[in-house]
């Protein structure tokens, strides 16, 4: 058999240390992970959340170029551990310096962003290098080489999260750096180059010091954010899924007032208001006479739910009103217990502490669906997942809080006189408040209400800011038609106040929810509507993005930038554009290592055909795995929770499956097609169970949900861990150097694969996602099928 080798030593089992080379394997596959999962939290912050989506393709692309600059390294002479070594210590000094850059960008314009690309590529250029080497390296044992490959990246997947709850997302790539600098001890060891190994570890040393220190003196953090400088923050504080911070503004009368601002970007007002001495006349009117106010005044003392709580205005709305039962749930920690508790309770008067007020840390989907209790007013306010998190990643702007079927399971958790109350931001024409609509008519419906007209009252504040952040669209939705007597209150209630009415049943306004509402063709309207305003349901949970396919480029061209419709919908034009540059990638990874193997390359056609098969199981892995981040989503409660669990349990069940790979498909193709069959079917079974498993755990405990969540996708993913060790023991019978090959186009599928999830989730939806990624499975099957049939015994390559 032909050798992937460089050096003498470097192959033979009598020359390696396998379990260092293992461990090296692993530990530069730990950090890698760290790093890419912690840029998304940091892009997120410093740029856009939908920038985050690009931290996985950087890191994807230096994957992958690495591995076709593998060719260069093992050709050069030298010992290859001591050049894998000097590869990983490398990769240890540059993250500190990609973390310096970025955090020092003063601006984010088109110049700024590429040099942040290229320059955050260089850490996994390198890794990829190491990993591809690696991996050839030790191809008589691949399959337990790809077991730590991968149970390395699962260990990192969990440590992402201590690392973030500790130390913050740079502080995540500083630990990141010390682990880089772990693996090139290990490869100097195995290496036997004591003095390099000494450099290593004393590098790990000063990496670890930094993370302790940058904890105290912030010498890495976030200063700049959006193009502007962070104002002085009273506190500050990262999560796994956020970082929040605390910024004093002023009144114009100079009286100081409180913003929570989460990521540096979306802000929510600390309410400021003396319960124990009572409200003044003028703040109770301001507090109810706008528009997240009405439905307090139309049910004053209402027994109430609140979702995404924040600062306390809606609570405080309540309370005004007279409710004795106001139940708040909040998914950020930091704002319910940290900012709202502790740090600026004495600003808030404790309005948390309150004993009319019970306050859950949860997300607001799962607390209701395992709710039993029935509320008179349920309301949500301008909350969203813009900060993006790891998942949110892959996740664009999804949110499964605005879904018919959420709204379903709200109205079913309200009482006869029930109101459910969604803001969002006010556009003319109408997008988002127009789609809560939607929603309702789809829910409405499926509980027997047809004539959602009936149902539904919709104001505006603030009616002259409609282009930008200030206009505020509130839509009130009741279980039961809106009596007459509700219809006159909210009249004059609006009439009132600075309120401008939207729409009121009875009322046949000229405008677009009186359109749709007295629509006898609602998809008609949908279908030749400016903006994409259709229900979005659990399958399709992308209810922020409302660009019609037919106006993506004039949007593109012509959006208001500095308004909230602009920065919730560029994401797209940035995801399509991310697909481009990875079909130019992918290609260019097809024909380069052509270029330098030369005569090296084998005349028969199998070698370069067999190739698809990597490409197939890349794009297929990727896609099975955004897929199931984001269906799991609504039973785990959070973006973070559904990342770490569903990757880890992938890595985990896939490493397994490499490991078992050499007893259960060893060298027969018909057992590889077996097992490639075998997973297309499980992935397609999950398409379609996934749904119902996630509605019947939906009132179990996290332990349980967890438990559900990694025994589901586990056997699947463990058939998935099969296919790659398999493929490359293949191809390295066939044509040894092509391995480094197979490797680096399995990196750019999953590229392509990454953007092409989001693109078909929403345009298809999630269950015909999975389907796509197990259809790309038999698309391997038939490449074993096909090079087989004609080529199964092709000559080993010198």
């Amino acid at each position: 058999m032909s050798r992937v080798v460089s050096s003498p030593s470097s192959g033979s089992a009598s020359g390696v240390l396998w379990t260092q080379l293992y461990l090296g394997l692993g530990f530069t596959t730990m950090a890698t992970l760290i790093m890419e999962l912690a840029l998304t939290r940091i892009f997120s912050v410093v740029f856009y959340y939908h920038f985050a989506f690009l931290a996985i393709s950087i890191a994807l692309f230096g994957l992958g170029a690495g591995g076709v600059f593998s060719y260069v390294v093992a050709a050069r002479p030298g010992n290859v551990f001591q050049k894998l070594g000097s590869l990983a210590l490398a990769a240890s000094l540059s993250v500190l310096f990609v973390l310096w850059f970025i955090l020092s960008r003063e601006n984010n314009d088109v110049l700024t962003l590429a040099g942040v690309y290229f320059a955050t590529a260089v850490p996994f250029f390198l890794a990829g290098t190491i990993v591809s080497i690696a991996i050839s390296e030790a191809i008589e044992r691949v399959h337990r080489a790809y077991f730590f490959d991968l149970a390395g990246a699962a260990v990192g997947c969990l440590l992402l999260i201590l690392f973030l709850d500790v130390a913050g997302g740079p502080g995540a790539v500083i630990a990141a750096a010390a682990v880089y600098a772990i693996a090139a001890a290990l490869w100097y060891n195995q290496a036997r180059q004591d003095s390099l190994r000494i450099v290593a570890v004393l590098a790990a040393l000063l990496m670890v010091t930094l993370l302790v220190v940058n904890g105290k003196t912030k010498w890495f953090d976030v200063h700049w954010a959006k193009g502007e400088r962070i104002p002085e923050e009273r506190f500050s504080a990262w999560n796994s899924f956020s970082r929040v911070g605390v910024i004093e503004q002023h009144n114009p009368d100079g009286s100081p007032y409180w913003l929570i601002r989460i990521d540096a970007d979306a802000a929510t007002g600390i309410a400021t208001y003396d319960w124990a001495h009572g409200l003044f006349p003028e703040q109770r009117a301001g507090l109810l006479r706008q528009g997240q106010g009405l439905p307090y005044a139309m049910r004053p003392g209402a027994k109430t739910l609140i979702i995404g709580p924040g600062g306390g205005y809606d609570v405080s709305r309540a309370l005004a009103s007279g409710s004795k039962d106001v139940t708040a749930v909040e998914i950020n920690p930091l704002i319910a217990n940290k900012i709202m508790q502790d740090v600026m309770v004495k600003e808030n008067f404790g309005i948390y502490l309150r004993p009319e007020v019970h306050l859950h840390v949860e997300d607001g989907r799962s607390f209701v669906r395992s709710s039993t209790e029935k509320y008179q007013v349920l309301q949500a306010t301008l909350v969203d997942t813009w900060a993006s998190t790891a998942a949110g990643a892959f996740a664009l702007s999804e949110n499964n809080l605005y879904t018919s079927d959420a709204f379903y399971d709200y109205l079913s958790h309200l009482s006869d006189d029930g109101l459910l109350v969604f803001t969002r931001w006010g556009f003319e024409p109408p997008r988002e408040s127009l789609r809560l609509v939607s929603l309702a008519m789809n829910a409405l419906g499926r509980l027997g209400e047809p004539d959602t007209a009936s149902h539904v009252i919709a104001v505006r504040d603030d009616a002259t800011k409609i282009n930008g952040w200030g206009a505020q669209d509130t839509v009130l939705i009741s279980r039961k038609p809106f009596s007459a007597t509700d219809i006159e209150n909210a009249r004059r209630l609006t009439a009132e106040s600075h309120m401008d009415v939207v729409y009121l049943p009875g009322e046949h306004p000229n405008n677009a929810f009186g359109q749709l509402l007295s629509s006898a063709n609602p998809a008609e309207f949908w279908n030749g509507y400016q903006y994409d305003v259709s229900p979005v349901g659990d399958d399709r949970p992308f209810f922020f993005y409302t660009v019609q396919p037919r106006d993506l480029w004039d949007f593109v061209r012509n959006a208001n930038q500095q308004s909230a419709d602009y920065k919730i919908n560029r994401a797209v034009p940035l995801l399509f554009g991310l697909m481009g540059l990875s079909i130019v990638v992918t290609a260019l990874i097809l024909i380069l290592p052509r270029l330098m193997l030369g005569s090296r390359l084998p005349k028969q056609k199998n070698v370069v055909k067999f190739l698809w098969y990597f490409l197939c199981l890349g794009a297929g892995y990727i896609l099975v795995q955004v897929a199931l981040i984001q269906k799991f989503v609504l039973l785990l409660g959070h973006p973070t929770y559904a990342l770490t669990v569903i990757v880890f349990s992938m890595l985990v069940a896939s490493g397994a499956g490499s490991y078992l790979s050499s007893r259960v498909v060893a060298g027969d193709d018909t057992r590889l097609m077996y097992v490639l069959a075998a997973v297309a079917v499980l992935v397609g079974i999950l398409a379609f169970v996934s749904a119902p498993l996630v509605a019947a755990a939906a009132g179990w405990p996290l332990a349980a949900k967890v438990l559900l969540t990694t025994l589901s996708v586990a056997p699947a993913a463990l058939l998935m861990g099969m296919p790659f060790p398999s493929g490359l023991r293949r191809l390295e019978e066939r044509h040894a150097p092509s391995v480094r090959w197979a490797w680096s186009l399995n990196a750019a599928a999953s590229v392509l694969g990454s953007a092409s999830a989001i693109f078909l989730a929403i345009y298809i939806g999630l269950r015909s996602t999975l389907l796509v990624g197990a259809a790309l499975y038999v698309c391997a099957l038939l490449v074993i099928l096909a090079t087989r049939q004609r080529g199964s015994d092709v000559p080993h390559q010198a």
